[in-house]
């Protein structure tokens, strides 16, 4: 080697960043790709419906239009393209030829293309599978701007929609909110949008056990972090647990700490496995003014304190905190999925309080 050589060795740091690059560059290609076949099915979907129209006896002309359909595309193309799926892009485009979304809430696609209706997408042809079937327009503007905004993979998007988180964030809310929910997602631009009643646990595998302590719902939300973050929403980062404070010379725990992004606050979560008491409120009323006082920067918001327990009386709680209060709250944890059907009711209800006679699609 001549003397003159330098001799060095590439920085890690320096070659893990090449790396991500090229990462990054496959995954835009591989999304890319992807949206170009949700287009290509939605232009597939549109030619079908408009040669079945050409047809005297619809529903039989129909059926034979994805017969040889199906067989040409197969030999020309592969598989993928069954009769069922033809039909499936037929069903894509009769629903989302009529379905506009607003898509300011996008900011980040604005310079993805439109199909000729101006509509885009955003999502996988799987995402776009599930998000067709739901029947509410409403709802499936919602999870489908959630699944954007916070790139929910398909099991997610699934996981969200079996716990009935639309149903769950409308029941905490007022009618016009909900009609929110379905142009723009979940905002969270107070404590209270923060707070979903119940919180669905069913991750953590609890209901397979007899009996569990505190401690173990705590360590079960450790082991299953990730999860919990996305049950609790947009703008959470996870702190530390058993956070340990001292006042007056006594020694106090705080269960979870959060911080909220959008909030700007920190967010604290006390874990009850039974049934709610005033003292236990109390207890939270003063991990709040602790963090106020002592832990927050002067440009930092309000914290908040979260109860999570099995069982709550909705009365002790109103009746224990002020009736200004906007930083104490109690909500209720189940550990199985909730029956959507019984939370549509709810909501059917809870609506028509305030909106006597109307039903819920019409909100």
């Amino acid at each position: 080697m001549d003397r003159n050589e330098l001799v060095f060795s590439l920085s890690p740091d320096f070659m893990e960043d090449i790396s991500k690059i090229l990462e990054e560059a496959r995954r835009n290609a591989k999304t890319a790709v992807n949206l170009s076949m949700v287009y290509a099915y939605y232009e597939i979907g549109r030619k079908i419906i408009e040669e079945e129209q050409n047809g005297e006896n619809r529903a039989a002309y129909g059926k034979q239009i994805l017969k040889e359909l199906s067989k040409y595309l197969t030999q020309k193309h592969g598989k993928g393209y069954s009769a069922e799926n033809l039909k499936l892009m037929r069903r894509f485009y009769a629903v989302y030829s009529q379905d506009q979304i607003g898509e300011t809430v996008f900011t980040q696609f604005k310079d993805l293309p439109a199909v000729g209706t101006g509509r885009k997408f955003f999502l996988s042809w799987s995402h776009y599978l599930k998000l067709m079937r739901i029947d509410n327009v409403e709802e499936r503007h919602f999870y489908e701007i959630e699944s954007v905004k916070n790139n929910w993979s398909l099991n997610e998007l699934k996981r969200q929609y079996n716990s009935a988180l639309y149903e769950r964030l409308a029941l905490s809310t007022d009618k016009e909110k909900v009609y929110r929910l379905s142009l723009e997602g979940q905002k969270v631009e107070n404590p209270k949008d923060a707070v979903k009643d119940p919180f669905v646990l069913e991750f953590l595998g609890l209901q397979e056990l007899p009996a569990y302590s505190e401690s173990e719902l705590e360590s079960r939300i450790i082991d299953h972090l990730q999860q919990f973050l996305l049950e609790l929403g947009t703008g959470f980062a996870f702190i530390g647990r058993q956070v340990r404070f001292t006042f007056d010379e006594e020694h106090f725990m705080v269960d979870l700490v959060f911080y909220n992004r959008l909030l700007r606050c920190f967010v604290l979560f006390d874990l009850k496995i039974g049934e709610l008491k005033h003292q236990d409120i109390g207890q939270m009323q003063m991990y709040v003014h602790y963090y106020d006082r002592k832990v927050k920067l002067p440009d930092e918001n309000p914290t908040i304190g979260i109860l999570l327990c099995k069982e709550k009386n909705n009365a002790v709680v109103e009746m224990t905190l002020p009736e200004d209060n906007a930083q104490i709250f109690a909500s209720k944890y189940e550990t199985v999925l909730p029956s959507k059907e019984a939370l549509q009711e709810l909501l059917r209800e809870h609506l028509s309080d305030e909106d006597e006679g109307k039903d819920v699609s019409e909100i």
